[in-house]
């Protein structure tokens, strides 16, 4: 099940901080000016084993007509809708605000679970300061220190919880998970639909059309697989939202609950930004990726079209590139079955287990033909390699000096392991421990 964790609160209360501290990333420009974070940021963290996706969210502020706020507090309200849980930031040092009082106003009528973290409580005093929040009628009130990570802790025991409450328990059949991603209007639904063979999902020409992650079961003709869309006619409020974000939100939750993701890319459109955006998500979640490029009926085709077009996607999503692209035009129910039968190999690359044995009696001779450069005039040598038990392909080479190990000789060892094993279609994860 997918978990999503929203930040919410008026301009810089510290959003952007504690999403960088718990994501242990810097994607999100942090400065003193308001109104810093206009675009959205996604991210995944973990606590205590639980995983769950954060977003950071622009400065919410109610009844401004400035043009950026307005959009801003649009995509804000979409936050919400989407999120599990929401966290209410405030801002200890500068005190309660009116803003504070209408964002918690707003907030309340979400009935969404909602956590209200005092930010910026940097030392004791501060941190008793944070009681004057009681007057929003929240109960608890976080005092936490996005800067230094006090208090942080106690938020992320009590957030995970809610998340093991809720987490349904699924059933234990080990059946594919596929997941069927991509921009609005590239036709998802209908894909779908003509695996089916009946209108399960409602299909329009408006982008956007459908809403929440679905499961439904495909059995028969030698396949048994959940197949996860996204189903149902959005809200007539909801037409004029931000549907790239909201698509993003969508792939997020379809991504996480998957094995093999299916993205889909419009052929008239090529691959972009946003594409590459979702490719990224799946990548990132060590899912399996199989793309698909739909609507290849209406592209002019010449000597190398196929060629040329396959080589511009390669080159996009570089550097992993062992990825199977499907040229379809699910209108004409061309290659739909190729697609689904592509996608359950890539299920199955992923939950290949490689021998101890097998993976030094192959890769050790090469690595010592091919040794780690020398750095700062000191050997590396590799010893010992194995494949973790993980779900997802990652395997952990002990040597003497891994701090020294850098990213091309890494993907030069990446490269050796698919040469010789098929991984076809899954992100892999290397280490270098110190024996």
């Amino acid at each position: 099940m997918a978990n999503i964790v929203a930040l919410v609160g008026r301009p810089n209360v510290g959003k952007s901080t504690l999403f960088n501290r718990l994501t242990k990333t810097r994607h999100a420009i942090i400065d003193p000016t308001a109104g810093v974070t206009r675009d959205r940021h996604y991210g995944h963290s973990d606590w205590n084993g639980v995983e769950f996706s954060v977003i950071d969210t622009g400065g919410y502020v109610i009844g401004s007509d400035d043009l950026y706020e307005t959009q801003i507090r649009k995509q804000v309200e979409i936050a919400v809708e989407e999120a599990d849980i929401i966290l209410f930031l405030v801002d200890v040092i500068e005190g309660l605000t009116s803003m504070d009082k209408d964002v918690a106003g707003w907030l309340r009528k979400s009935g969404k679970k909602c956590f209200l973290v005092a930010n910026k409580a940097d030392n004791s005093k501060l941190f008793y300061d944070a009681s004057q929040f009681y007057e929003l009628g929240m109960d608890p009130i976080y005092p936490v220190s996005s800067i230094n990570g006090s208090g942080t802790g106690d938020l992320l025991d009590d957030v995970v919880s809610v998340f093991k409450t809720n987490i349904e328990k699924e059933e234990s059949e080990d059946i594919p998970k596929l997941a069927v991603v991509g921009k609005p209007n590239v036709g998802k639904s209908s894909l779908i639909n003509t695996l089916f063979g009946e209108e399960r999902n409602i299909v329009t020409p408006a982008a956007g059309t459908t809403r929440d992650s679905i499961y439904s079961r495909y059995s028969g003709f030698g396949f048994d697989f959940f197949m996860i869309d996204t189903a149902g006619i959005r809200k007539k409020g909801k037409v004029h939202e931000n549907i790239e974000f909201y698509s993003v939100l969508r792939s997020i939750r379809s991504i996480e609950q998957s094995d093999v993701c299916i993205i889909m890319i419009d052929a008239q459109q090529g691959m972009e930004a946003q594409d590459l955006n979702i490719f990224s998500l799946a990548k990132r979640n060590n899912k399996g990726v199989v793309l698909v490029v739909n609507k290849w009926d209406l592209i002019e085709k010449e000597t190398k079209t196929l060629k040329n077009f396959e080589s511009s996607i390669l080159q996009k999503i570089s550097p992993f590139k062992d990825v199977p692209i499907i040229f379809t035009s699910v209108k004409n129910r061309q290659r739909v079955i190729k697609a689904i039968e592509t996608a359950l190999k890539v299920y199955e690359n992923r939950r290949r287990k490689v021998t101890t044995r097998k993976l030094n009696e192959f890769l050790l001779p090469i690595i010592e033909k091919n040794p780690p450069p020398i750095y700062k005039g000191k050997q590396i040598k590799v010893k010992y390699i194995t494949q973790l038990p993980l779900y997802y392909p990652s395997f952990v080479f002990f040597c003497n000096l891994p701090q020294y190990i850098k990213d091309p000789y890494k993907r030069f060892v990446e490269n050796k392991i698919r040469s010789n094993w098929d991984f076809k279609g899954v992100p892999m994860t290397l280490y270098f421990r110190k024996k």
